[in-house]
């Protein structure tokens, strides 16, 4: 099972005590959920645990909640693991262009954290389908990644921290020191005040 990066079972990630849990469902956009829900659930192994359409009326018109704007649109939940979930609404094909996810509000990628054995089982699903991906590459301090599409565009990472076993402290692997931090952060800003504010907050090692 794939375990989501939006929690690391640690605690509160900040000194005053951070007021999320985590991610709940990050919501994203595909025209084919057919192949979506082949991709996630036979290669990357994310349960479909709902399977919806979004009521009457929420779609277009002043009751719109953040919906896309059609009505009658499929709306699908994945088990992504450690109590979150990953959503797709099903786009009408043809109505809208696919995002660069290098542009400002764009997901530029989502990455995911896998034990290093379901990372290779993952790659080896990858390679029987002719997908390409580009890793295991080291990216943080005993963090190796692996990086892929999904089949609507949808940049993919996997993280594994090999000597945490099957229980990857995503938060701790990630931390720096205050005095790390506050040398990037110099380069935002030299107001004292701001620097003192955001290093008091600084929940690193």
């Amino acid at each position: 099972m794939l375990t989501a990066v939006a929690e690391s079972g640690a605690g509160p990630s900040t000194a005053s005590g951070n007021l999320f849990r985590g991610i709940h469902h990050l919501a994203v956009n595909t025209e084919d959920m057919k192949k979506t829900v082949d991709f996630y659930v036979d290669v990357l192994g994310m349960p479909l645990v709902h399977a919806m359409r979004v009521p009457a009326g929420l779609g277009t018109g002043p009751n719109n909640r953040g919906n896309p704007p059609w009505e009658n649109l499929r709306h699908y939940f994945f088990d992504m693991g450690n109590d979150s979930l990953l959503a797709f609404f099903e786009i009408p094909k043809g109505e809208r262009a696919k995002v660069d996810p290098n542009c400002i509000a764009g997901m530029q990628h989502c990455a995911f954290s896998v034990t290093w054995e379901n990372a290779k089982r993952i790659r080896a699903k990858l390679d029987a389908l002719g997908v390409s991906y580009n890793g295991p590459v080291d990216a943080l301090p005993g963090v190796q990644s692996t990086y892929f599409i999904d089949p609507n565009g949808i940049r993919l990472e996997m993280t594994t921290q090999l000597a945490d076993g099957d229980t990857p402290q995503v938060i701790n692997a990630v931390k720096q020191t205050r005095e790390q931090a506050l040398r990037e952060l110099r380069t935002l800003s030299d107001d004292p005040a701001w620097l003192a504010h955001v290093g008091a907050q600084f929940a690193g090692k």
